[in-house]
């Protein structure tokens, strides 16, 4: 055997690594770059699968909550037909009345346009505008606008000749106050408060306080509907969750049939019930529980908008809990029995808390769905009952006041976001299950 000498090296070996092979298509494109491309093509054909929802909802629901948020704050009426009495008006000190030049500047937009279909169409929203903030102001200008061209200096007797309004430093004192691009006067009638002689933000009288009680007003009744539809929607969910399938679908059908009866078909139906002369009314004095002239009044007040809102709204609290209820296993509650619960203390401590989830998702639905409820308070519930939605109706539709109705639309809407925020803070919005 040849030994090898103890100092020699051992022979060197060399590792040679093969290059690694770029995997590849079967038409020869890199994996990596194909996969990217499929998956883009996999977006862009979700996109165009939800586009026409997402055109949907921003054409129909997004942009007329905008529009309607910056209606609450735009002024342009002043603006555009007074331009050169506002810049007169820059250094008047708002105490007597302002000086011959602005009475001048005045006449000059008054007959800047000559035409009087022009003259109108400007000076028509000024004059509705200004009514707003001070009675008689749309008289004054639509007054005016017909005797303007017929001026002559001295403007300020001509103007005070017209109309009396013009003497008076209060409406100078609105002019110079709105005569801004944007204005929060709408937000300041909806909080029930006024502008002073001075500018200043003042409580308006009592007799003309009406916002901030029918926003309290709202409120209160949409958590008394919501509580009273969860005392009644819950043990109609629950006999609902252990009854057999085909006796469950029988009376899931007499729980939806409001919803295929028109809601004034309903209303109308309450009307016939609560009225005074009325069936229920009528079976009382009937069975001799009230006497004929001791009849009790149901409608035109909260009551009957408690009763018809609750009753229709119901299914939205009875379908929320029955999606819920249906999944608790019977189990659990014949284990808890069997370690010695009572029935009462096995479904407050074991049911009951498995059946949060559909009380949060059913009192959400209810609570959003009655706070901005407008056709049954309007049918059944007279002075009393009316909510805030009512109140932003008849500004849309009667007084036209656009601006103050999307105040008060803005702050409905605010308030429904800030209690949402509230109960996702102190609930947590993932708890809702709504099936």
């Amino acid at each position: 055997m040849v030994q090898a000498d103890a100092g020699a090296m051992p022979p060197s070996t060399t590792t040679t690594t093969a290059p690694k092979e770029k995997l590849t298509t079967s038409d020869g494109r890199s994996l990596k770059t194909a996969l990217r491309q499929a998956e883009r093509r996999r977006r862009i054909a979700a996109f165009l699968l939800v586009a026409p929802l997402l055109f949907f909802i921003l054409t129909f629901f997004v942009f007329p909550i905008a529009q309607m948020m910056w209606r609450s704050v735009d002024n342009p009426q002043v603006v555009r037909a007074l331009p050169n009495t506002l810049e007169a008006l820059s250094g008047w000190d708002g105490r007597d009345l302002p000086p011959e030049e602005v009475f001048a500047a005045l006449h000059a937009d008054f007959v800047a346009d000559s035409e009087r279909p022009r003259r109108e169409q400007a000076m028509g929203p000024l004059g509705v505008r200004l009514n707003y903030e001070l009675s008689a102001a749309r008289g004054a200008i639509s007054r005016t606008a017909r005797q303007a061209p017929n001026f002559e200096a001295p403007f300020r007797d001509a103007f005070t000749d017209a109309h009396r309004l013009w003497g008076d430093p209060a409406l100078w004192r609105v002019i110079q106050r709105e005569g801004r691009a944007l204005t929060s006067a709408y937000y300041v009638a909806a909080l029930d408060r006024q502008f002073d002689e001075f500018g200043n933000i003042e409580l308006r009288d009592e007799n003309r306080r009406i916002y901030i009680s029918l926003f309290i007003r709202t409120i209160l009744l949409s958590v008394a509907i919501t509580f009273l539809t969860f005392l009644l929607g819950f043990p109609i969910a629950y006999y609902l969750s252990i009854l057999p399938m085909r006796y469950a679908n029988l009376l899931m059908i007499c729980v939806l049939l409001p919803f295929w009866t028109s809601l004034l078909v309903r209303t109308s139906a309450w009307i016939v019930l609560l009225q005074q002369q009325g069936v229920i009314n009528s079976t009382l004095v009937g069975l001799g529980i009230i006497g004929d002239d001791s009849r009790l009044s149901m409608i035109y007040n909260m009551t009957g908008t408690i009763v018809a809102m609750t009753h229709i709204l119901l299914p939205f609290m009875v379908l929320p809990l029955y999606s819920v209820m249906r999944t608790i296993p019977p189990s659990y509650m014949r284990a808890a029995k069997s370690l010695g619960a009572t029935p009462s203390t096995a479904f407050r401590r074991v049911y009951f808390p498995q059946t949060l989830p559909g009380i949060g998702a059913g009192g959400v639905l209810v609570f959003i769905i009655s706070i901005g409820y407008y056709i049954t308070p309007a049918l059944v519930g007279g002075q009393s009952g009316r909510m805030i939605s009512n109140e932003i109706a008849r500004h849309m539709q009667q007084s036209l006041n656009w601006g103050l109705a999307a105040a008060l639309g803005t702050m409905l809407l605010v308030g429904v976001l800030v209690l949402y925020w509230l109960y996702n803070r102190l609930v947590g919005a993932d708890s809702l299950k709504l099936g």
